[in-house]
């Protein structure tokens, strides 16, 4: 029986196969774990790709889009300034400037010429726009040259971007935009000031401003700088096209600009003003300025029962259509930004006063020497005369320096200084008016000896010339100051108006009084043997007139002390002093004739109430002002 076989094959073959089985086994491990991978991967793939595509394909397109797209503001129109009837002082008109983006627009042709060599070179078609825009808007625009030749040399520059021309018609600028659509438009806005000089000093003067940020028209003087804000409107909003994902440069043709939000237009002013009057009253300061030789001159027309200006003119203006040229004292509203000492105009605070106070009336007596001591001060009438019995009405009348500052010791300091604060001086007038001076007055706790030999009779202190105009308001508005304004309305897109807040009014004398002190101060313009004030060329036939003469020595600076031949001549008037409707002031700086005697304003003051009386049609008073005793 055979034994058992060695090495049996059996076992061997089982030793070995079993590595290779394992070995097999692996290898498809492997292979199903990566193809399950696979799979994984290209699902993820795919879902990613339907989130893409799908659920987030709106939010990445307008991602896409922000990047080359910009949001600019937009101006808005600016709201325009008239006077009290409607009369246009200033307004806008919508204008364009016309533009090109030469390297875009040639890379763009090069592109569509290589795909269509039919359509000619880029410089074929910046001729045909250079000769499109000329027979458009002709040869010149605005001073601009639009010829064909410039414009073509200006389209093919090899820069990014380059201006064409500005200011021209929105309507040309439509015309050649559509036609070619590689041209831009942008919106521009020319102001207009149809009266040229008119009451420049008080409206002043805007223009398009590209140094700020959104470019756009705003005030650089007067009231349209000072109410810019107002003026100028809301911004609107939009997005564009740009060549570098910013503002730099717009890309244009249809389709580059999305509003999202409209503009509000700005709303406008109006004034106080009568443009009618304006121009007179500008017409006769100019013209007696330099009659009169004087460096400068200015006049103010108040309504006495609104403090409202009608008129306010300096004999130096400028044209605000081209403000450039002109100098810092035609910009300046010198009726507001210049002080003067007021000489005797300022005696009504002393007149107002004393009659307030019952110290005298106006017939009472005084006896007036040729000199007064005040302090260490010796004070003089400006003209010698012996001692004399002069009425309270005369003390004035002649200007009596003597006479004033008796009636002003007997009410005090104290009273006195009060009494400044009440006609307004010392602090601005709030007007509205830009530029505008406060003028000074000592301060109480710092008046000396002397002090109270100066302020009466108007020297010591300052104020501007709406202060003093503002001051015999008050005496013509029954002793009620309303601080004078310039803003009446404001005006909205709709035509909607909003009143300017009334002034708070202050009374200053009883109504009484105010009556008592116009009817004193007719004598000043009366002209009677003996008794013949120092302003009788202010007298107007047929109406009862009130007012008083200045003279305020100006300060020598060569020694600080008071010039004997500098002068600042004043006067102011109510009209008609019997039923007042209108104060008129004004000032003259310096005229060459000297002193009070050589040249007044009283004849200035005359020709306004005469041109007042016809232009507003004021009733004659009912009866002629009676013959007033100066001097007994």
């Amino acid at each position: 029986m055979p034994g058992p076989t060695r090495g049996r094959p059996t076992r061997r073959p089982l030793s070995v196969r079993a590595p290779k089985r394992r070995r097999g086994g692996n290898s498809r491990v492997r292979i199903a774990v990566g193809r399950l991978l696979l799979v994984g991967a290209l699902v993820l793939a795919g879902l990613k790709l339907v989130q893409v595509q799908g659920f987030q394909a709106e939010a990445l397109s307008k991602q896409a889009e922000e990047q080359r797209a910009t949001p600019i503001d937009v101006p808005a129109a600016r709201g325009s300034i008239t006077d009290r009837n409607g009369n246009q002082l200033a307004f806008s008109v919508e204008a364009r400037q016309l533009y090109a983006v030469p390297q875009l627009t040639r890379t763009k042709w090069t592109k569509a010429q290589e795909a269509d060599p039919k359509i000619g070179s880029y410089e074929d078609w910046a001729r045909g726009v250079a000769k499109f825009i000329q027979d458009t808007l002709g040869t010149e625009v605005n001073g601009q040259k639009t010829d064909e030749q410039t414009m073509y040399s200006l389209i093919t520059k090899d820069i990014t971007y380059v201006e064409l021309v500005d200011n021209i018609d929105p309507a040309k600028a439509a015309a050649i935009t559509e036609k070619y659509a590689d041209i831009g438009q942008e919106y521009r806005a020319v102001r207009v000031y149809p009266n040229g000089e008119l009451a420049s000093n008080i409206i002043g003067a805007a223009n398009w401003r590209e140094d700020q940020e959104p470019p756009a028209t705003h005030g650089v003087l007067g009231l349209e700088n000072s109410q810019d804000n107002l003026l100028a409107g809301r911004m609107g909003r939009r997005v564009v096209d740009t060549m570098q994902g910013n503002n730099d440069v717009v890309i244009p043709g249809p389709g580059r600009s999305r509003e999202l939000a409209a503009a509000v237009p700005g709303r406008s002013l109006e004034l106080t003003l009568d443009v009618d009057t304006q121009y007179a009253l500008q017409r006769m300061v100019t013209d007696y300025t330099e009659k009169s030789g004087a460096k400068t001159g200015s006049a103010v027309v108040l309504d006495s029962r609104t403090g409202e200006i009608l008129a306010m003119a300096n004999d130096k203006t400028f044209d605000p259509n081209d403000f450039g040229k002109a100098s810092e004292d035609q910009l300046r509203n010198a009726a507001v930004s210049s002080v003067f000492e007021p000489g005797s105009v300022n005696k009504i605070v002393t007149a107002a006063t004393a009659i307030e106070d019952g110290i005298y009336q106006p017939d009472s007596v005084l006896t007036v020497d040729y000199t007064i001591k005040v302090a260490d001060r010796t004070i003089k009438d400006s003209v010698f005369h012996p001692t004399q019995d002069m009425t309270f009405t005369g003390v004035f009348a002649k200007s009596s320096n003597v006479g004033t500052l008796m009636a002003a010791q007997k009410i005090g300091e104290d009273r006195y200084a009060d009494m400044l604060r009440k006609f307004g001086l010392g602090k601005r007038t709030q007007s509205g008016l830009p530029g505008e001076e406060s003028g000074s007055v000592p301060p109480r706790n710092q008046w000396s000896g002397s002090t109270f030999g100066n302020l009466p009779i108007g020297q010591g202190l300052n104020m501007t010339l709406l202060q003093m105009t503002g001051m015999y308001q008050a005496i013509a508005n029954d002793g009620v100051r309303i601080p004078p304004r310039i803003i009446r309305a404001e005006v909205d897109q709709n035509g909607a108006r909003k009143e300017a807040e009334r002034p708070e009014e202050v009374r200053v004398v009883s109504p009484q009084t105010a009556k008592t002190v116009r009817d004193m101060f007719r004598a000043v313009v009366q002209n009677a043997p003996g008794q013949t004030g120092t302003g009788p060329s202010a007298a107007l036939a047929g109406y009862q007139v009130s007012g008083k003469t200045g003279t305020a020595q100006q300060v020598d600076p060569k020694c600080g002390c008071y010039s004997q031949s500098s002068y600042w001549i004043t006067f102011a008037g109510i009209f008609p002093a019997d039923n007042p409707r209108y104060v008129v002031g004004i000032m003259l700086d310096a005229p060459s004739g000297g002193g009070q005697y050589s040249v007044s304003a009283a004849p200035l003051f005359h020709d306004i109430a005469s041109y007042l009386a016809q232009r507003f049609q004021v009733p004659m008073s009912a009866e002629q002002a009676p013959v007033m005793q100066l001097v007994l």
